[in-house]
């Protein structure tokens, strides 16, 4: 297939890759139909964001349908279009549980070092670095996605790939930084950065 990689600091490149395949019994495939490029992508791309290698398929943001699912996952089946949130997240770990998917305890394997780095270890997160688990992005054909009975979410055929798209990271943040803000009716609000987080 062909997927977008980061090539070094400042360099990304088209380039063929294997096919994903099924790596456990929760995963899922999706045939990528929309990506998005995400301003934090420039992070990877500039070179701030360590444990980048030469070959890293990008793409946090990205939906697609179903093509193959593991045989633990009973919530989605072939043909389904899902969009795929950018953390991914075990649904059983006490973060989890506690519907704090983005610090999942279980799908970030260099856990370690990212706490070690950062002070605490985010989930594990689609094409950004081996220091968030080192998964392939979105930006490509396909994509392997892991507990994939907890994260993508069912896409209705009237919404376009367009909008649906956004609820893997844009909006979310967006509305996360509003819901943060306390805004009620009657507030005067003033968004500083008009990018699509800050629109959103």
């Amino acid at each position: 297939m062909r997927a977008t990689a980061w090539m070094g600091k400042d360099k990304v490149k088209v380039i063929d890759v294997p096919d994903p395949t099924i790596l456990s019994p929760r995963d899922a495939i999706v045939r990528i139909t929309t990506t998005a490029i995400c301003g934090s992508d420039l992070h990877l791309y500039h070179g701030y964001i360590p444990a980048m290698r030469k070959g890293d398929i990008l793409g946090h943001e990205f939906m697609g349908e179903v093509v193959e699912v593991g045989p633990q996952v009973r919530n989605l089946r072939p043909g389904d279009r899902v969009v795929v949130p950018f953390p991914i997240a075990c649904g059983h770990c006490t973060s989890c549980q506690r519907g704090l998917y983005s610090v999942c305890e279980n799908s970030n394997p260099n856990a370690g070092i990212a706490e070690k780095i950062m002070g605490h270890s985010p989930a594990g997160i689609f094409g950004y670095s081996h220091l968030l688990g080192g998964y392939a992005g979105g930006q490509a054909e396909y994509a392997r996605v892991p507990f994939a009975d907890v994260g993508p979410l069912k896409v209705p055929d009237e919404v376009p790939d367009e909008q649906a798209v956004m609820l893997a990271d844009v909006f979310p943040t967006g509305y996360m930084g509003a819901e943060m803000c306390d805004i009620r009716p009657g507030h005067l609000v003033a968004v500083w950065g008009a990018g699509p987080v800050g629109l959103l």
